[in-house]
């Protein structure tokens, strides 16, 4: 049955679509021989072809898949041993991540898109709204059971399963193993190591996060159990950025002003924070697995552990996952679905691990000893399991503003917390009614 719906909506989707296609191709980047860069015909070979309950690519199939620089090496090898096995050559055009929706937004229907694109999938609800990318439907059902269920959520938009879960990225507590020899597993073990190590006068401190980013204060908020939109983050009439839940985190978050971090907002940045975790002025640092290669380098005796709990409850960070997607508009729909879950297998995902150390969000493929061995990676998926996926509505864009300068409010100019999460929520929704 599964099957036989996949070809339904596969062939709805193809027949609507069928006047674009993937014209103008031509790329220097060829990972495999012979890929096709011919335009796309109207009423193309994109039928759904069934030989023992297996899915096969379209006759003369070639793909281009749009992948950021860092992954290069990945994707160069799994294209190669995807051509071997299918038949199907696939070219790299190099494009990051966060602009792909944008570019695929003009060059889709254009027919100058990828077969294949990946994205953070805070942008799924642009894209899916605008029609952009195809359901993952042959594959759904093993998507959805083989990766972690907040992984899951976050590639889905509207009940819709539309990608393939790549990686899955969120911050934790980094320390110093030279200044922290045991992580704090509460913020008030936090507090008393802080009366032993804060000196604000020689610019020590215990712990710093970027305060002027909401996306890290978000956690105080959330872990007492404000929220951003109501129905796992898809409804935009309901904000929880000031509710009782809201109001208790931003008081505890404001709170620490005085014990732990006597600054303004704007007095940390990524660069000071940094600098200071390196020269050993910093115990402790919130951050994400992309300042890794910075403190690796500087040499540093770098521990990772899930962030501090608040009131016994585990510190809800954001999250963000990284997931392949089928270009509607391509020719060749079979063979990007194919690409997209050979891409993103349990056997790929940990692959993926050991060249680029990339978190999978396979749930087998976190047990793997690999991964069970690394103590960093096993903490940053840790932390994961507790998170909350970034809101992939469009209304998103119409939050950080508002809240952000709410939260300097609150940290800078001392002011009640209730009123300001007020305001800030009110202007938000006066920005979403605007659209």
């Amino acid at each position: 049955m599964k099957k036989w719906l996949g070809v339904l909506i596969v062939c709805v989707l193809v027949f609507t679509l069928a006047a674009c296609g993937n014209a103008g191709k031509d790329s220097n980047n060829a990972i495999t021989p012979e890929a096709s860069s011919t335009p796309a015909e109207p009423g193309g070979n994109n039928a759904v072809t069934e030989e023992e309950g297996e899915l096969l690519p379209e006759d003369g199939a070639s793909l281009i898949i749009w992948e950021g620089k860092s992954q290069r090496n990945f994707v160069e090898a799994l294209a190669q041993e995807f051509t071997e096995q299918y038949g199907v050559p696939v070219k790299l055009e190099e494009v990051e991540n966060p602009d792909q929706v944008t570019k695929l937004t003009t060059d889709g229907p254009a027919g100058l898109g990828a077969d294949v694109v990946v994205f953070p999938h805070d942008q799924i609800g642009r894209a899916a709204s605008a029609g952009l990318v195809l359901p993952n439907d042959w594959f759904g059902e093993e998507t959805a059971s083989e990766n972690d269920p907040n992984a899951v959520s976050a590639v889905t938009f509207e009940d819709i399963l539309y990608g393939y879960p790549r990686s899955v990225e969120t911050y934790a507590l980094l320390y110093n193993k030279k200044l922290v020899s045991t992580p704090p597993k509460t913020f008030d073990e936090v507090i008393a190591f802080s009366k032993t190590f804060n000196d604000p006068k020689k610019n020590k401190y215990t712990i710093m996060w970027e305060l002027q980013q909401f996306y890290y204060d978000y956690a105080f908020l959330a872990t007492t159990g404000g929220y951003m939109f109501g129905s796992n983050n898809t409804d935009k009439e309901d904000i929880g950025l000031n509710n009782d839940g809201a109001v208790e985190g931003a008081k505890f978050l404001a709170s620490l002003k005085e014990s732990l971090l006597p600054l303004n907002t704007g007095d940390i940045t990524f660069d000071i924070k940094k600098g200071l975790f390196i020269e050993g002025s910093l115990a402790m640092d919130i951050n994400g697995p992309w300042s890794l290669a910075d403190y690796k380098a500087a040499g540093m005796d770098l521990g990772v552990a899930p962030l501090p709990s608040i009131g016994g409850k585990p510190m809800s960070s954001f999250s963000g996952v990284q997931g392949y997607y089928v270009n509607a508009f391509t020719k060749y729909p079979n063979a990007s679905k194919l690409f997209a879950r050979f891409l993103s297998t349990k056997e790929s995902q940990l692959r993926n691990f050991e060249m680029n150390g990339t978190i999978p969000a396979n749930l087998e493929a976190v047990q793997d000893p690999k991964i069970q061995n690394d103590e960093i990676t096993k903490a940053f998926y840790e932390q994961f399991s507790h998170s909350t996926p970034m809101p992939a509505i469009p209304q998103m864009a119409s939050v950080w503003g508002p809240i952000t300068a709410g939260i300097a409010d609150i940290w800078d100019g001392g002011k009640d917390v209730k009123a300001s999460l007020d305001n800030s929520v009110s202007q938000i929704k006066d920005a979403i009614a605007s659209q």
